[in-house]
């Protein structure tokens, strides 16, 4: 028996199971008579609000017909997109991806819908049901014949921000595609792609990339700016956002070049920005401020000024999103100036044991970039620890480092866990032996992958 008329055995068996004459559950679904009639009897293909009300009248959850559905209207039928656009949104909103891949297979191969395509995958992004459309958005760029079109490099740079998260090697794979099209992109879109290029550099703790780009934004949002558009802007931020926002980047450059100097320097310099053309009330606005302010204890605590920590503190806690960036950065200064930060192994110690939470989202931060945060944070409280003669307390989070770091793949952060393991290996009990060699041999699964 066909797929098709499985559906409509479906509803005969339920109307004949319970009794029902047609036209008594024709007034139950709300459907014409006639139309049912014609839908059972295979004349008229059926309608995905029609399912829809046939199948919550057989008391069934929604969806339930849809993998048939989408076989008899859209495989073994001509595909119409009168009826595609319904059902891809009533399966977005399902979560019926099989689905819609099926749909889209069947539908692409003489690349009519396209353009439809990318409008839904546009609105379904929009409305926050991004991995419905994802599977349009590669469709899209997959059949897109003008390879310089901006509608193939938007494609591209959803694709980016809905992919990128916490794997290091599928990020550095996502940034290699998503380059080529930055330029191509409408002037809209290309400083939020910049800047999110230039962020996703930052998870990969490569510099100069971040840097490079982080001047491109700087040159292109002062373009934008004295252009003095008469059309409204369809950046996510008002321009001079961008502009500030490079220089924070740079700041952070220096910082990581341990030019502390230079950090201050460019952090006054995006201050000065945010004077001339910022609003108090805007709350990114208040947001860069409050990180500039921040960044300048924190530059004096990385240059060894112990005697700031407690300030630089004071300025952190009320906001949890900044106490693991600043838990980071205190422990690296303490590693390298040789000082006791006990006090804070205690205060923040809640805050520390929890190796992930979504406060992230609250600070603006990726989470690319956070995971990488927790992966720095446990191995220089590792080094605190070993340089202190507490090896069993070193060993531990040493072991939460590298579990972190071979989760996210990170292989530069598993091989400095790995060198310092070595280091220290004679003074670590066999319990923690066995703990490493499980974590190392998943280094062995992974690469087999």
């Amino acid at each position: 028996m066909e797929l098709a008329s499985t559906i409509r055995s479906c509803i005969e068996d339920y109307i004949k199971g319970n009794g029902y004459k047609l036209q008594q559950f024709a007034t139950i679904c709300g459907i014409n008579v006639g139309t049912l009639s014609a839908i059972i009897n295979g004349s008229r293909l059926i309608a995905v609000n029609q399912l829809d009300k046939i199948t919550s009248s057989m008391g069934l959850n929604k969806g339930h017909f849809y993998e048939m559905y989408s076989i008899e209207c859209f495989i073994e039928s001509t595909p119409h997109w009168r009826r595609i656009e319904p059902f891809l949104y009533q399966c977005a909103e399902l979560n019926k991806l099989d689905c819609i891949k099926k749909v889209i297979i069947s539908v692409t191969d003489d690349r009519a819908y396209i353009e439809e395509l990318f409008e839904v995958a546009e609105d379904l992004y929009n409305k926050g049901m991004k991995q419905a459309a994802l599977i349009l958005y590669e469709c899209v760029a997959e059949c897109e014949k003008y390879q310089h079109s901006e509608r193939l490099a938007l494609c591209q740079y959803r694709i980016f921000l809905i992919n990128i998260g916490h794997d290091q090697k599928v990020n550095r794979l996502l940034i290699s595609k998503l380059e080529p099209f930055i330029e191509r992109l409408d002037e809209d879109y290309q400083l939020d792609a910049i800047k999110d290029l230039a962020n996703a550099y930052w998870g990969l703790h490569e510099w100069d990339s971040m840097r490079d780009l982080a001047c491109q934004l700087e040159k292109k949002s002062d373009i934008a700016m004295r252009q003095n558009k008469k059309r409204i802007s369809e950046t996510q931020y008002p321009l001079y956002v961008y502009k500030t926002y490079s220089n924070l980047l740079i700041a952070n450059y220096h910082d990581y070049s341990e030019n502390y100097k230079e950090a201050l320097r460019y952090t006054d310099l995006y201050e000065g920005i945010l004077e001339d053309f910022g609003d108090h009330n805007n709350l990114i606005d208040r947001k860069i401020r409050d990180w500039a302010k921040v960044n300048k204890y924190l530059y004096q605590v990385m240059m060894g000024v112990r005697e700031i920590i407690p300030e630089y503190i004071t300025c952190i806690e009320k906001d949890e999103a900044e106490i693991l960036p600043a838990l980071v950065k205190v422990f690296q200064s303490a590693n390298r100036h040789q000082y006791d930060v006990d006090d804070l192994l205690i205060k923040f110690e809640k805050e520390i044991s929890t190796q992930f939470s979504d406060a992230y989202l609250r600070g603006g931060y990726t989470e690319q970039s956070w995971y990488y945060r927790r992966v720095v944070l446990f191995y220089e409280i590792a080094v605190y620890y070993f340089k202190r003669h507490r090896h069993e307390s070193g060993a531990k989070s040493l072991l939460i480092s590298l579990e972190l770091s071979i989760f996210v793949k990170d292989d530069a952060a598993t091989l400095k866990c790995i060198n310092l393991y070595g280091e220290f290996k004679s003074h670590l009990s066999k319990e923690t032996e066995s703990r490493y060699k499980a974590l190392t041999s998943l280094l062995h699964q992974n690469a087999s992958l």
